[in-house]
């Protein structure tokens, strides 16, 4: 049931714009550092151990980390909030919205649209042209003498049976990387799009006392959700390039928000607290969380723990894999008290 009483007093006694403005400043640079933070963390590190043994150990263990994280986000943080912000009194008294639950709706609409994206892309992958020729189909070329074929039925008898399990495995191997790689943008536009309402939603209020212990919250959260699209970006194996145009934009993308909530209030006095600002942020919330729902739990969730091979051949790593998903889950459950 919709909370239509609110304490007037305190809330007038809250809302200082001077007050709040300062805030939001050192908001932007205190989230902006920490985002930087939570995302090269994961890059630094598997940078850092490329190359050795335990390198691919520990990249499972981060990725299942970031799992937790962006399912603990998405069901504990965003949809909680776009479902208060729709049942809120303003817009439950009102048609359509008291006689739907739209937020469940337009959450299943995210989760089947990242649904349409991934097969989408899984079926232009799969259709793409291998780069390599299976044995067999190569033309023989007319100078190739019976002897020679003979020699290298003899010699190469081995070799033959086994090239056509290597392409197929670099083959294999190519194309899950490139689906990590999907994983790991559609990944990041879910989140740009919780952060941007975040960054917005912080931006337009005026209440210092709602904003003051937002700022340590956000603070954190940037970090362990950073810390999450991190290990993704990291598995993905992207260029340096494209990994720090990625971790520039999360990094950017909550101080941005802001910086446009301050300017929309300057500009046209919005509320926040509006009916029309409740509706966008819980129509936007619902559908980023629909997204993240299918992202943790088919892409990372089901893929590394029922799909992965290294996983299944070490019953340890897949304990470790499981507890390091679940301090993820928690870690971000926790900062729920606060934001």
């Amino acid at each position: 049931m919709a909370r239509c009483e609110s304490d007037t007093a305190r809330e007038l006694l809250c809302r200082d714009s001077r007050a709040a403005t300062t805030l939001k400043l050192i908001s932007i640079v205190v989230i902006f550092l920490t985002s930087v933070l939570g995302i090269s963390l994961p890059v630094i590190l598997a940078r850092q151990f490329h190359g050795k043994p335990a390198y691919e150990k520990i990249l499972l263990v981060i990725k299942c980390f970031a799992a937790g994280v962006i399912l603990s986000t998405s069901l504990v943080h965003v949809l909680p909030d776009a479902f208060d912000a729709l049942s809120d009194c303003q817009v439950a008294s009102h048609h359509p919205w008291k006689d739907f639950p739209f937020s469940g709706l337009v959450t299943l609409i995210g989760a089947l649209l990242a649904l349409l994206v991934d097969v989408t892309a899984s079926a232009h992958v799969d259709n793409k042209p291998s780069h390599y020729t299976p044995i067999g189909t190569q033309e023989e070329s007319p100078a190739v003498t019976a002897s020679s074929v003979g020699k290298k039925s003899v010699d190469s008898g081995i070799e033959m049976g086994a090239m056509p399990v290597s392409c197929h495995d670099q083959h294999a191997d190519e194309l899950a990387k490139i689906k990590q790689r999907l994983v790991s943008q559609v990944l990041e536009i879910g989140i740009v799009f919780h952060s941007v309402i975040i960054g917005v939603t912080l931006g337009m209020s005026q209440n210092q006392c709602t904003i003051r212990p937002l700022v340590l919250a956000l603070a954190f959260h940037q970090i362990f959700e950073g810390m999450g699209l991190g290990g993704c970006i990291a598995q993905a194996g992207f260029s340096m390039g494209t990994t720090a145009y990625m971790s520039f934009m999360f990094s950017v993308t909550t101080p941005m928000g802001i910086v446009l909530g301050l300017m929309i209030f300057y500009m046209t006095g919005y509320d926040d607290s509006s009916p029309k600002a409740l509706i966008l942020e819980g129509l936007l919330g619902s559908l980023s969380s629909g997204v993240l729902i299918y992202m943790g739990l088919v892409d990372l969730i089901a893929v590394d723990f029922f799909h992965n091979k290294m996983m299944g051949s070490k019953p340890w790593l897949k304990k470790v894999c499981y507890i390091a998903l679940v301090l993820g889950s928690t870690t971000m459950s926790v900062l729920a008290l606060w934001a």
